[in-house]
């Protein structure tokens, strides 16, 4: 669309172009395409895009992504499509996956896609946009937010995080990791926009949490209480928690269980670990609560996830082929 931000319309195209499988096959076609007939497209900087590709290329899809726009229009005014828009977005075939960065969500409220579910844009536009949408239930704290066919990401860069998670829901951890080192950007950013948002600028003496979240990833596999963490720091339970949330947007608990995960899903892919042993290991004790834990993040038992992402067999590490269209 025109007035298309640059940054992100890259983002796709950088992060779904470089997955491959064990015998160098790329797992996704990346695809670019316009909501008119091919030629060029205004960007919000001083230079324009030739899109070689028109709305029909969308009706080959499983994966649309809408990126961010600053001439929306009547979508970010009065939440509602043009009929240029509108024309496009019917090539799009149903159970097709669709995906928003930042104020790209405008256009997938607008079609009704968001109707009665979460979804998260910029934090700078939650307000405005969950007044234009009362129906869609924002949540501006998170970086991004993932409903199974619809998936919507906060502000420019948290694209990135976004487009990561689809990798690794789609092809696993190791492969995601492998994009995000390529990509030089950290596979999975702790917290949510809440630590981006403007706030008093602290005192450079002021001490912060990072060696208190060292110490907690050193030591997953052990009970780790919030005393504890906050003892690394030599602060009160309090003062630790206040700084945790200004510093990473999140409580440490919920931390401490998105590491967890994030180590069990390691473990049960590129290990031979019975469950047992990787419930241990991660920190989560007993297999039912590792198993009650990444079926509310990941909405799968630990025995299914090993079987659709272990690394080994065709050593490719994913379950399925899926094309991602920017």
């Amino acid at each position: 669309m025109d007035g298309l931000l640059p940054f992100e319309l890259g983002i796709p195209h950088r992060i779904f172009g470089r997955p491959k499988d064990a015998r160098g096959r790329h797992l996704y076609e990346v695809v670019t395409c316009s909501i008119r007939p091919p030629g060029p497209v205004e960007t919000d900087a001083d230079f324009a895009i030739h899109v070689a590709n028109g709305p029909e290329t969308l009706a080959t899809a499983d994966t649309v992504i809408v990126p961010a726009s600053y001439e929306l229009g009547p979508v970010f005014d009065e939440g509602v499509l043009t009929d240029e828009l509108a024309a496009a977005l019917a090539h799009i075939r149903p159970g097709t996956r669709l995906a928003s960065i930042c104020t790209g969500v405008y256009v997938l409220a607008a079609a009704g896609h968001l109707d009665g579910r979460p979804a998260t844009t910029h934090w700078a536009d939650a307000e405005r946009f969950q007044r234009l949408f009362p129906r869609i239930k924002v949540d501006a704290d998170v970086l991004f937010i993932d409903d199974g066919d619809v998936l919507t990401s906060a502000g420019v860069a948290a694209g990135i995080d976004l487009c990561l998670h689809m990798v690794r829901r789609d092809h696993g951890t190791a492969i995601a990791n492998d994009v995000a080192r390529r990509t030089v950007v950290p596979p999975h950013r702790d917290g949510g926009q809440a630590q981006y948002i403007h706030r008093p600028v602290p005192d450079p003496q002021q001490a912060s949490t990072t060696t208190a979240r060292a110490w907690a990833l050193g030591r997953l596999h052990e009970p780790i209480q919030l005393r504890d963490m906050a003892d690394q720091e030599a602060m009160s339970v309090r003062t630790f928690t206040r700084r945790f949330r200004e510093e990473v947007g999140i409580s440490p608990g919920q931390w401490l269980t998105q590491q967890r995960v994030e180590r069990a899903r390691h473990l049960l892919e590129s290990t031979d670990l019975s469950v047992d042993q990787v419930a241990r290991d991660a920190g989560f004790g007993t297999a039912q609560s590792m198993r009650q834990h990444l079926q509310a993040a990941l909405g799968v038992t630990p025995t299914t996830y090993r079987r659709t992402f272990r690394i080994g067999g065709d050593g490719s590490g994913h379950h399925r082929d899926a094309d991602a269209h920017a």
